[in-house]
């Protein structure tokens, strides 16, 4: 059971998700995140001493949740076609709503760190699919495909249409059309 402080650390996460997403990175303020979450100024220096601090913790968040989430299903023996499937319709959720993404944000926080704990975040990531992908090959639900190939396709395909989608709308079908051809590259032809 979490501690009324864990509570509070993700109150303050969740409302400064909303915050990054509307305004990106830079122009987010601990003020503005005090306004948000109701909370004083010495309440939240209590759990976050900066900006930075905060998205860091929602990066870390969101990439360990999704990694432990994969590894979950896979260690509990779910079929690799279930697991897909939803995630990649879970992705297309997430790419039809630009209004939520951090990509923004995220773009402009890469350009104030050095590149290592980018990079790391991105390996974390490509291991996370490679190994799901892997999962699906050796129980024979997936398609024998070069997998470094199918992670590019997963990870850039996905960031790059939730970039995009901030700045340009994109129809449904286009958004669905990538998931399509991730889902036919690796199951396509199996019956």
């Amino acid at each position: 059971m979490a501690t009324k402080g864990e509570k509070t650390r993700e109150f303050i996460l969740d409302k400064s998700y909303a915050l990054f997403a509307q305004k990106g990175f830079k122009s987010v303020t601990m003020k503005d995140i005090c306004e948000a979450t109701d909370m004083s100024r010495g309440g939240l220096y209590s759990h976050f001493s900066s900006t930075k601090e905060i998205f860091e913790a929602i990066i870390l968040r969101m990439t360990g949740n999704a990694a432990d989430n994969l590894y979950s299903e896979m260690e509990k023996g779910v079929s690799a076609v279930m697991i897909l499937k939803k995630t990649l319709r879970n992705m297309e959720e997430e790419m039809k709503h630009p209004e939520d993404s951090l990509s923004l944000a995220v773009y402009e926080y890469s350009e104030m760190v050095d590149s290592d704990s980018m990079i790391k975040i991105n390996k974390d990531g490509e291991k996370k699919w490679a190994s799901f992908i892997r999962y699906g090959i050796e129980r024979g639900e997936f398609n024998k495909v070069n997998v470094d190939e199918i992670v590019s396709i997963l990870t850039y395909s996905y960031q790059g249409v939730r970039m995009w989608s901030r700045i340009i709308p994109l129809k449904s079908q286009t958004i669905r059309s990538i998931t399509n051809h991730i889902e036919y590259q690796l199951i396509g032809g199996r019956k």
